[in-house]
């Protein structure tokens, strides 16, 4: 008897990667002197899919976590986002990834992390365990540089992923380079490689530095990545440069409207392109600076900007206003002390999105200013 293909549903975004259960110091400290933790979730590839569905967007994570409580948490948590979470996998014999942080700044000496994911069941991800249908019925499918540093397998998978066919979604690819988890020469290849083969590309500019030995800013780091249809370089406080391709008139069409075999009756065959960006084809880079923000906490900050950037990418905005809203989701995260944060109301983002470019530099956002649903003059401070 033939056995009928499996139907998933075609969402907006499909994330692929690790979560582990975080536990936060409820007070500064060294982790040697903190006397409790309270818990939490992150993970890059989650945080970005959360940060998606809080927006609006349908959402897909694919995982593994180990058949224990703190699995059963990470779930019910992203779930409770809005994500489905119907592609991942319990692994009876590994467990699920945990880290301790301490509350002090990643950019300052006192900062620190306990990392407890060796031999954890996302690390056992591969081509043969994962659920390659799910993975692929997204119009964008988001990956990161830390999947693939976390076990050959991992590696394998990734690179399963961003090979071009037939059928691929939009590839949106973040490298998140953890030198700590790569051994030899840290992984800076294998990056070079994956960011190569994608669509969309992020990274930091000193990150490309550090990985890469690129000096000479963004316009140095398009020279090594002159391939992604979109490259988008986040200059941290200052703001972020994105770079699109000579024909970025064209839409692209990895996979819209013809969902891959296996994909069934969920894909949207009315939805529109993904134009990598709404600019001339000799339009130069586009920039848009940071607003000035009172950071509690930097984690999650990446990942928010991802996802941002990507929606307002599904929502067929011009570019600039793509990067503002990479740096609006960014700032919810800036502006809590957990790794992931409910962005501001899509309306409300919107609005300030819309500014003109005098009222975004006057723009500053503090803790809680997603909260604050206000006409765009009173967000501002003179």
């Amino acid at each position: 008897m033939t056995r009928s293909p499996t139907i998933v549903n075609v969402v907006d975004v499909v994330t692929l990667g690790e979560s582990m259960v975080t536990f936060l110091p409820t007070r500064p400290g060294r982790l040697a002197d903190v006397p409790s933790f309270e818990r939490g979730i992150g993970g890059a590839e989650s945080n970005t899919a959360c940060v998606l569905a809080a927006l609006g967007h349908s959402t897909r994570w694919v995982s593994r976590v180990g058949a224990d409580g703190f699995g059963s948490h990470l779930v019910e948590r992203i779930a409770g986002y809005g994500v489905d979470v119907g592609a991942v996998r319990t692994d009876p014999a590994r467990p699920t990834g945990v880290y301790f942080r301490t509350a002090a700044d990643r950019a300052t000496a006192a900062h620190e992390v306990a990392y407890y994911r060796a031999g954890s069941a996302a690390s056992a991800m591969s081509v043969t365990n994962t659920d390659l249908t799910a993975a692929r019925a997204g119009r964008v499918l988001h990956l990161s540089g830390i999947t693939a540093a976390l076990s050959a397998e991992c590696l394998g998978l990734v690179r399963h992923l961003a090979r071009p066919a037939a059928g691929r979604p939009l590839l949106s690819f973040d490298v998140n380079h953890r030198p700590n988890l790569w051994p030899g020469t840290g992984g800076a290849e294998v990056l070079l490689e994956l960011a190569r083969a994608a669509d969309i590309v992020f990274v930091g500019e000193d990150e490309a530095e550090h990985t890469w030995g690129v000096t000479g800013g963004p316009a140095a780091i398009r020279a090594l990545l002159p391939e992604p249809a979109l490259l988008i370089v986040k200059q941290a406080a200052k703001g972020a440069t994105a770079f699109a391709h000579d024909d970025a008139g064209e839409p692209l069409r990895p996979a819209m409207g013809t969902p891959t075999a296996g994909q069934g009756a969920g894909a949207d065959s009315s939805a529109p392109d993904i134009e990598p960006a709404t600019r001339p084809a000799t339009a130069p880079p586009a920039f848009e600076p940071a607003p000035h923000v009172d950071v509690v906490a930097p984690v999650g900050a990446g990942d928010a900007f991802a996802a941002g950037f990507l929606s307002a990418t599904l929502r067929g905005l011009p570019v600039e206003r793509r990067l503002r809203h990479g740096h609006l989701a960014a700032a919810a995260a800036l502006t809590t002390p957990a790794d992931l944060a409910t962005p501001a109301a899509l309306g409300h983002a919107d609005r300030l999105a819309a500014l003109d470019d005098q009222a975004w530099g006057r723009l500053r956002l503090g803790p809680g200013w997603t909260q604050a649903d206000r006409a765009p003059e009173e967000a501002n401070t003179p």
